[in-house]
């Protein structure tokens, strides 16, 4: 699930890298529903569930990983507000549009991918957080076309540095504002193949 080995490194890199949005967004709080997309190996999902009294759905394409999910989180006690869902974000966003409040995305994919995954499955003036190592000046560009497109905004930008040299972290805040003006969610791997935004 992950290539990080160590206990210490899992600490840094994953649990306080998990948690450091919760500095800069006011939104991600108590009595919410928050997505993770693309939860791998359950971060930063898991910890914020542990932090905050919300209810947190882990979501992840490969079965594998939504197993070992699943038992993370019976063993941490977790079930009664978190859950793990095996299934793509275009296939959610049909079931379940519009019914998250916050959608986390952690070393995913691109960002202007991840405006057009987290759109429709966000509520009106729902937020999208997503990690960066750095993001550069050509990925911020589409993003901001494809947030245009997919009726979202960038609201702000953290910049963070983790404890003990354990490098520089970005977090994007993306705010749903109004209504896309392509409909979404489009088939499964376009957001991919023909990319908003470029």
């Amino acid at each position: 699930l992950t290539r990080i080995d160590t206990v210490e490194d899992g600490i840094y890199l994953h649990i306080i890298d998990s948690v450091i949005c919760l500095a800069s967004l006011d939104k991600l709080a108590s009595h919410k529903r928050i997505l993770d997309l693309g939860t791998g190996g359950g971060f930063p999902g898991i910890p914020l569930a542990v932090m905050l009294d919300a209810e947190v759905v882990l979501l992840d394409s490969v079965n594998k990983k939504i197993r070992a999910i699943e038992a993370f989180v019976t063993a941490l006690d977790l079930s009664s507000r978190c859950s793990a869902v095996c299934a793509r974000s275009e296939e959610l966003a049909a079931r379940s549009p519009n019914s998250f409040d916050i959608v986390v995305a952690r070393a995913v994919a691109q960002t202007n991918t991840l405006i057009e995954y987290a759109a429709p499955l966000l509520v009106s003036n729902g937020t999208l957080c997503v990690w960066k190592a750095h993001i550069a000046d050509d990925e911020l560009l589409a993003a901001k076309n494809a947030a245009e497109i997919c009726g979202m905004r960038i609201v702000s930008r953290g910049t963070y540095e983790l404890p003990h040299g354990y490098g520089h972290r970005e977090i994007i805040f993306i705010e749903k504002v109004g209504e896309p003006s392509i409909p979404l969610p489009r088939r499964n791997g376009m957001a991919v193949k023909r990319p908003l935004g470029l």
